[in-house]
């Protein structure tokens, strides 16, 4: 099996453009894309990826990643439907496809009934790449409601059942890896009535409208939170909000989103992560770690 045998069979699509694929809208194509149908499409990556030596990027919503305009020479890979779907569990459990947006996991688990997944909420990616990055928000990561994830080895091309406990999961990290399809993921929720849990939904959504940059491109909490402090503070602090390198411009509502106007280029998101990350260092001695992706070849951005 060869990855020109999978494009000629329609499995494979060759030189598909990324950008809409990502909450930025922003970059270049994929060398290939596999929209994955069934468990025997990642099957046959995998067989592939045993032979010909390709860069993986698996992609969920897009909504932490910034793509390079000359896009990504590898294969990139999304789930298809059968990878979505929501299930009550007994006990309290709930199972839902790597695909579902978080979001929809707390309203749909919410109104059944099933509290402590409201934090979901404040979550714009899918359930594959929530339990990747330990994604987290209003005080809680997924390590505090993941009972376990299915995942499906790209290099092995071996499926797996593995308890959280096993992904040694910290803040925004897991074992998870960029050869690894997280396929589902089961939490265990607690059991309530619906009314208090739905009302704390709405709050956070309201808090969100409020203090962040709703109705823009943007992917999200640019860096990761240091020790004891907030990278949205510290990046305030140093009065940089509405810092910009040709479209991309530091939120005036959250120091901590950067948003994409109109004309904004890859390299713009990048540049703009770089010297806000330097200001920052050289101000206060504090090294921001992005919580965003960067895909592609960036090299030549600062030339």
């Amino acid at each position: 099996m060869t990855l020109a045998r999978l494009v000629t069979e329609g499995r494979v699509q060759a030189g598909v453009d990324l950008s809409g694929l990502t909450t930025y809208r922003l970059g270049g194509p994929a060398a290939f894309l596999l929209d994955a149908a069934t468990s025997d499409d990642l099957i046959a990556v995998a067989a592939v990826l045993a032979e010909e030596t390709r860069e993986v990027l698996v992609l969920g919503r897009g909504s932490n990643l910034v793509i390079s305009e000359a896009g990504f020479d590898g294969l990139a890979i999304r789930l298809g439907p059968e990878f979505g779907g929501i299930e009550l569990d007994a006990g309290a459990r709930v199972t839902v496809g790597g695909i579902v947006p978080l979001p929809q996991v707390a309203r749909t688990a919410t109104a059944a009934g099933r509290r402590g997944l409201e934090f979901l909420i404040g979550v714009p990616g899918s359930a594959g790449g929530g339990v990747r990055q330990n994604a987290g928000c209003f005080g809680t990561e997924m390590v505090d409601v993941l009972e376990s994830a299915v995942v499906f080895d790209l290099l092995t091309g071996k499926t797996a059942a593995v308890d959280a406990f096993a992904l040694d999961m910290t803040y925004r990290h897991t074992s998870v890896t960029a050869t690894d399809v997280v396929l589902s993921a089961t939490f265990q929720a607690g059991e309530g009535d619906p009314a208090p849990g739905l009302e704390l939904i709405r709050e956070h959504t309201r808090w969100r409208r409020l203090y962040q940059p709703g109705g823009t491109l943007n992917a999200g909490s640019v860096f990761k939170n240091p020790p004891g402090d907030s990278a949205g503070r510290i990046i305030d602090s140093l009065g940089l909000k509405g810092l910009r390198i040709g479209g991309a411009e530091v939120s005036a509502k959250h120091a901590n989103f950067f948003v994409a106007m109109p004309g904004t280029e890859p390299s713009h998101v990048y540049l703009l992560v770089k010297k806000v990350a330097a200001i920052v260092g050289s101000e206060t001695g504090i090294q921001l770690e992005p919580e965003i992706q960067f895909v592609g070849h960036f090299e030549n951005a600062e030339k």
